[in-house]
């Protein structure tokens, strides 16, 4: 008798239909799997017969052949156990026929029968769903996961026995009820764990610098001594870092579904993402890649905070490779078998010393470099890749009065207040942009995702304004795309000032980021 089940598999952060065939003829019991299946789909033979006889099932003794198609496709990972085992047993007439039609099954088996938790399981849902499938059957611990997607019924899996018993009617399929997540809490959105601003002693000009950067989703480039509190300020600013929309956590949460990287208690991430790699991570580690692509580091700050501390330490090549994703805000992985696209709007955060001993520009302590080795190491940064930083800021040690001083400052939460008061003021301008876009385009969600042509619209400037930047233009040398980040970084500031226009002031702290080189 012949068989199918229909399972899914997720390509990239897209999920595809995959069908299970089972077909149990006479013959030398045999078990063969075909359909480009990995080393892990090979091996559910044994988990699957393991699994049908320790529930109780009878296993058949016959011919059985499976077919995963399309065979063109590469199959991965365990999560088709479940469809297999229920395919052989509607095969062998144990399930009724037409139990799981318009349904999509995935699961992986233990030897006891039990179903253990899959990766992917958010991406599979909402395509499930967007295909018209009526219901999905998921592993009981990706049950909450699953229900975040409305529109489809969810039926969460314990074991194989208990599945089916009620697929032929003799108990009640448990349907998880969907989450309805409409909004997120605002204590739930930011990170809690994160440093306090009050605790940072000093560095009055970086908190300002960074306050600007959340506000607006800008890169910023931090460079001073050891020990002057680059780290420590870097890690305060997601405490500082806006609401999520509901949009954004799940965009979040699909990356890290597809990762594996969900939190088994956590089936939505409502915190903005901060990713601190070392900078010994291999390039596809940051970017991506792989025999089968996975997201990198890059993607999994989607929405959130890449730190790269020690940035010259970081290899050259996947410094460069930043430029793309930086620019576009997704990261395209090509592979003999075709290509994949991760999104990647990621907020950088840079740290550096300005030599290999750290104390170059030292009021106090003397640097040991030559001028030779100073410009090697700052070269290992290109121009191109600091033109697209918007915010360079020199991080000066903090003096004995400030570091001894026991008043408190400003917290993170006064500061974050401000900034989700400016990010807004520019969801309002954006929303109008966007019932006004006929084109389909991308609309920006913050100052940083402005194109040239929003930067046209929305940040014009009075006639002192138009001086002021051509000055700067002529003496700092910037190009087209250094003239554009810093109206966009002008915008924010008039944005957290409650400004509709942007002044001179703010074009004049905005030019104050800028790297004083001609050749950056």
């Amino acid at each position: 008798m012949l068989a199918k089940v229909l399972s899914c598999a997720v390509i990239g952060l897209d999920g595809t239909v995959v069908e299970v065939e089972v077909d149990s003829s006479r013959g030398l019991a045999s078990f063969t799997l075909v359909g480009l299946p990995d080393a892990a789909v090979k091996e559910s033979a044994e988990r699957v017969r393991a699994a049908i006889r320790n529930s109780g099932l009878h296993f058949p003794s016959n011919r059985i052949t499976v077919n995963l198609a399309p065979a063109d496709l590469k199959k991965v990972g365990p999560a088709y156990d479940l469809p297999i085992a229920l395919g052989m047993l509607i095969a062998s007439e144990q399930v009724v026929s037409g139990a799981l039609q318009d349904a999509i099954v995935v699961g992986e088996l233990a030897l006891d029968g039990s179903v253990r938790h899959v990766r992917g399981v958010l991406p599979m849902t909402a395509f499930a769903r967007d295909q018209g499938f009526k219901r999905i059957f998921v592993p009981l611990a990706d049950a909450a996961e699953a229900a975040l997607i409305p529109g489809i019924e969810v039926v969460a899996v314990q074991s194989l026995g208990e599945l089916v018993g009620a697929l032929n009617g003799l108990a009640a399929l448990h349907v998880v009820p969907s989450s309805e997540v409409g909004y997120l809490p605002a204590s739930a959105t930011h990170a809690e764990t994160a440093v306090d601003f009050k605790d940072i002693k000093g560095q009055e000009v970086a908190k300002r610098a960074l306050e600007v950067a959340a506000a607006g989703g800008h890169n910023v480039l931090m460079s001073g001594s050891p020990g002057a509190g680059k780290t420590m300020l870097a890690r305060a600013l997601p405490g500082i870092l806006p609401d999520m929309t509901l949009q954004e956590a799940l965009d979040v949460t699909r990356i890290y579904s597809v990762a594996d990287m969900l939190p088994p208690d956590t089936p939505l991430i409502t915190t903005r993402p901060f990713r601190a790699p070392h900078h010994t991570i291999s390039h596809a580690g940051l970017i991506g890649g792989g025999k089968v692509p996975r997201p990198g580091e890059v993607s999994l700050a989607h929405r959130g905070v890449l730190f790269l501390d020690e940035l010259p330490e970081f290899e050259t090549r996947s410094l460069e490779v930043l430029r793309q994703p930086m620019e576009d805000k997704v990261v395209t992985i090509s592979r003999v078998s075709g290509s994949l696209t991760f999104p990647a709007n990621f907020q950088l955060v840079a740290a550096m010393n300005p030599c290999r001993c750290g104390w170059y520009g030292d009021p106090v302590k003397p640097c040991t470099c030559s001028p030779a080795s100073i410009s090697q190491y700052q070269k290992r940064i290109s121009g191109p890749l600091l033109d697209r930083i918007d915010i360079h800021l020199e991080v000066s040690r903090v003096d004995y009065e400030k570091l001894a001083d026991t008043r408190v400052g400003e917290t993170s939460e006064a500061i974050r207040r401000r900034v989700q008061a400016a990010r807004q003021r520019q969801a309002a301008r954006f929303a109008a942009c966007r019932a006004s876009d006929q084109s389909g385009g991308r609309i920006p969600t913050c100052n940083a995702d402005m194109t040239v042509s929003d930067v046209r619209v929305y940040c014009q400037l009075d006639e002192a304004g138009r001086s002021l930047m051509k000055a700067a233009v002529n003496q700092l040398q910037m190009s087209a795309r250094a003239f554009h980040r810093v109206l966009k970084l002008a915008r924010t500031i008039a944005d957290l000032a409650g400004s509709e226009r942007i002044h001179t002031v703010h074009l004049a702290e905005a030019l104050q980021y800028r790297p004083r080189r001609p050749d950056a």
